[in-house]
């Protein structure tokens, strides 16, 4: 597996037609979302200079996105992590997890946050493996069930 990352817009192709799938997936787990979605971010948000988006290929297959936003001084959060169904169980989403996170440090972040809802069992664990810890709601995003922070200068 030759896995890279590159920067793109959210709302640019690849980036688009994966974010597109990813919240298929979203609404179809979380029934009502598409009527009151959980924490809204915007493709600004998730571009210079306070964050970044990122698409993982495989050879030349856009498998995987992800984004990172800034929360506050030195506080980035991670945003739209979703890696395509047949491209699972390979270690991607841990790449995604790490070049994020190496993205969040360019940025100059000292901490990131991040959330998931009960949904998302397998993300829950690859966080608490990859050493996030548990914080209380920081967002607002009623559909989370699970919201963490990590210590980037570890």
């Amino acid at each position: 597996m030759a896995l890279r990352f590159r920067p793109c817009r959210s709302d640019r192709s690849p980036a688009r037609e994966l974010l597109h799938e990813l919240n298929d997936l979203l609404d179809e787990q979380y029934p009502g979302r598409a009527r009151k979605p959980g924490s809204v971010t915007t493709p600004a948000e998730m571009a210079p200079p306070g964050g970044v988006f990122l698409v993982g290929y495989d050879g030349d297959r856009p498998v995987a996105i992800g984004g990172v936003r800034r929360l506050g001084d030195r506080l980035g959060e991670i945003k739209r992590m979703y890696v395509v169904p047949d491209a699972r169980s390979r270690g991607i989403g841990r790449a995604l997890l790490v070049a994020l996170e190496d993205a969040s440090r360019e940025l100059g972040y000292d901490r990131v946050r991040l959330d998931a809802g009960p949904a998302q069992q397998h993300s829950k664990s690859l966080f608490r493996r990859t050493g996030y810890r548990e914080i209380g709601t920081y967002n607002g995003n009623h559909i989370a069930d699970y919201f963490a922070e990590k210590d980037l200068r570890r």
